[in-house]
């Protein structure tokens, strides 16, 4: 496949846009190599009768920052594996440290930081953005969103893209909604080491940094690195193929 460039440590970590094009259209935001392929995504799928849209594209540091400093105060929502709702005042550090990644990133570490990775749902069955919550229910057979994930299991490895979380353990809950672009999201977490978070993360207001910090190979480990894999054959995928008729 044709050689692709690697993010440098500020596009990879979310603290630069340099490596991002912007669809405004469709309010979405990625890496002007994944661009072609979800354009495309989205209109085979429209030629389905879906319209699928990203929730949510790329995400900065600062924002990722903003959340989980939320979460670790209780100033926004903190649940559990099951969804349901926890007083992170109630919680040690480090109840609240493995209940945020359960669902969201370590800031620095986002698969939304790459501009590779974006979260779909089905405007064509849910209009109203609003009401969206991602969550697992909304995927499932009997959910609004059955038919996209239906559809998405049949189609998305055409364009390059794959599921990162599939399965629930001990990392990063099930996400059903969240897609990533093989040929460049592979290549970003090989780069994403403990010791370039940790640099990272010394020097930013982080709630339960010392906690993360003493944790981070872990955390790694577990968060970061526990994904489910592309096939081989995705992490070859030629930055055209998004072209071919499928």
């Amino acid at each position: 496949m044709p050689s692709l460039r690697l993010l440098n440590e500020f596009e990879l970590t979310g603290r630069s846009r340099s490596h991002l094009i912007e669809a405004i259209e469709l309010h979405c935001t990625l890496h002007r190599e994944v661009m072609p392929a979800f354009l495309a995504l989205c209109e085979a799928a429209l030629a389905d009768g879906i319209d699928l849209r990203a929730a949510s594209s790329f995400r900065d540091f600062d924002r990722q920052l903003m959340i989980w400093n939320g979460k670790f105060r209780g100033e926004r929502v903190l649940t559990d594996r099951e969804g349901r709702a926890l007083d992170a005042t109630s919680l040690t550090p480090i109840e609240r440290i493995e209940a945020i990644l359960a669902w969201s990133a370590l800031p620095g570490a986002s698969r939304h930081h790459w501009g590779t990775d974006f979260d779909v749902y089905d405007a064509a069955a849910m209009s109203d953005v609003a009401a969206l919550q991602l969550i697992p229910q909304e995927y499932a057979a009997q959910g609004p969103f059955a038919k996209l994930t239906q559809w998405l299991d049949t189609h998305m490895h055409h364009f390059g893209f794959f599921r990162p979380y599939v399965t629930n353990g001990d990392g990063v809950s099930a996400e059903p909604w969240h897609l990533s672009f093989a040929p460049l999201a592979v290549r970003c977490l090989e780069q994403l080491s403990p010791q370039l978070l940790s640099k990272i993360l010394l020097v930013v207001p982080l709630e339960g940094r010392g906690e993360v910090l003493a944790r981070i190979d872990d955390i790694h480990r577990r968060f970061i690195a526990a994904i489910t894999q592309p096939a081989a054959s995705l992490v070859d995928f030629e930055l055209g193929d998004h072209r071919r008729v499928v």
